[in-house]
């Protein structure tokens, strides 16, 4: 009997410090959608970006995407972002999917604009730029017909 509740109450601290790692995790990390407010910007592909993804401004982070959806309408992919409260931006601002490096993730880079006029909370950003897919890129240079040198001056 006595080693049975000892076995119970070991058990129980193990269970209490997981739990404790698992909330400091949590807390630690971006995991939590944070405050700011969200804009939508629209592309016709969208890569590899995904939700959870940086949205950063000069390399900063300054916000996250929290949704991914396709417009009914035009067939667009709509990506929703939350930016942080303190970065305001103008409205002729523009979104581009950028890459981290050959095999790292992408991320929604903005860049603002001179436009006196800040968007709002829901309103969408009107210029974007899609992600660059580097194995289509790739592909067309291996297998497209190269230029052949016609009478060059090198050759007599």
């Amino acid at each position: 009997m006595q080693r049975s509740l000892i076995e119970t109450l070991m058990g129980a601290v193990v269970l209490a410090v997981a739990a404790l790692f698992l909330g400091f995790a949590y807390s630690s990390s971006d995991l939590g959608r944070g405050g700011g407010y969200e804009l939508y910007a629209e592309f016709s592909t969208v890569g590899g970006l995904r939700v959870g993804n940086d949205v950063r401004m000069s390399g900063i982070k300054i916000g996250t995407v929290v949704r991914q959806d396709l417009n009914p309408q035009t067939f667009l992919a709509r990506v929703t972002l939350s930016v942080d409260d303190s970065v305001k931006l103008p409205a002729d601002t523009s979104a581009v999917i950028a890459s981290e490096s050959l095999l790292g993730g992408n991320y929604l880079e903005l860049a603002p604009g001179g436009d006196e006029v800040m968007l709002k909370p829901g309103d969408r950003i009107q210029y974007t730029q899609d992600a660059v897919d580097l194995i289509q890129m790739l592909g067309k240079f291996m297998f497209s017909p190269g230029q052949q040198g016609t009478g060059g001056a090198a050759s007599q």
